[in-house]
């Protein structure tokens, strides 16, 4: 399946198996990590080593969508740098070695699918609350720089440094240092938008950071640089979005690129693994790509959707 073309194979049943796999911890071969994870990633359809920097499992949102199982105490609460340099140095180097592919699922997954893609700073909570994640940048750019040196066949071809984020902290001075460090090393920024409307977004993503904060911080980043916004939707005690929600959605990013901002990519998706809430469940595909062409029409910015 080597020639087969990366889009047409993430709705095999190996891929789909893999894209539900997201344990936050990697226990094989007798090892058992910290802080470092691969996850066969469906939005950037490929390997994906994440960096989990809420071993603790808080996050300054409860989103009614969320996978992490909260109900399980955590074994680890902070961040020790030197362990998580050493787990992330071995995790790629089991990747360029391709020792990667003898664990289950990745053993299973398409050949095209077989490359890392990104390290994303993406766990257990949102990552730029930790006072670890300016230092967990640098560490992670100075592996990718001593594993992809220039010699080897350009930046070009080493993974991004991916943020997933829900863009509350951006504000904070050092935060925003970290994201131009981020910049400068071949970073992504994903931010989260979920809603159009402070009541949806309470809905959502039951937070007591304001909506309007979250919309400010956007705003700020997509001027600074190119960004991703990524946005999951889904049924909420069986029902859609409503029309007026979607609109209304539709709108905030409107704002944004009329404040100066860049869109580089939307990604809308929907849930794809057990949920906090057991009345949040997955939109169809139709559903999906309804809301993508309001977005494209709207916006004329690439839309990407993942059922």
């Amino acid at each position: 399946m080597a020639d087969v073309p990366v889009p047409n194979i993430l709705s095999t049943p190996n891929a789909r198996r893999a894209f539900t796999m997201h344990d936050r911890t990697w226990d094989q071969g007798g090892q058992s990590n910290r802080y470092v994870y691969p996850v066969v990633s469906r939005r950037s359809k490929g390997i994906s080593i994440g960096i989990n920097l809420n071993p603790d499992k808080a996050c300054n949102f409860d989103c009614i969508y969320c996978s992490v199982d909260r109900t399980i105490a955590p074994t680890t609460k902070d961040v020790d740098l030197p362990i998580l340099r050493a787990e992330l140095a071995q995790m790629l180097d089991l990747v360029r070695t391709g020792e990667l592919y003898r664990f289950d699922p990745f053993d299973k997954i398409p050949q095209p699918l077989r490359r890392i893609n990104d390290i994303a700073f993406s766990g257990d909570g949102e990552p730029t609350t930790s006072p670890q994640f300016p230092a967990a940048c640098q560490i992670a750019a100075e592996l990718v720089a001593s594993h992809w040196p220039l010699s080897g066949g350009g930046a070009e071809h080493s993974p991004k440094l991916v943020l997933i984020t829900n863009a509350t902290m951006f504000h904070r001075p050092a935060v925003q240092e970290a994201l131009a460090f981020l910049d400068r090393h071949n970073g992504e920024i994903w931010a989260k938008l979920d809603a159009g409307t402070p009541e949806y977004y309470d809905l959502v993503d039951r937070t007591p950071v304001p909506f309007q904060r979250v919309l400010d911080n956007l705003a700020d980043c997509c001027r600074a640089r190119p960004t991703v916004i990524q946005s999951l939707f889904m049924r909420v005690h069986d029902q859609p979005p409503p029309e007026s929600e979607v609109l209304a959605y539709v709108a905030r990013l409107k704002e944004i690129v009329s404040r100066g901002g860049q869109i580089k990519l939307v990604q809308i998706y929907t849930v794809a693994r057990r949920t906090t809430e057991s009345f949040a469940t997955p939109l169809a595909e139709p559903e999906l790509e309804s809301l993508a062409a309001h977005v494209r029409w709207a916006l004329r910015v690439p839309v990407e959707i993942y059922p």
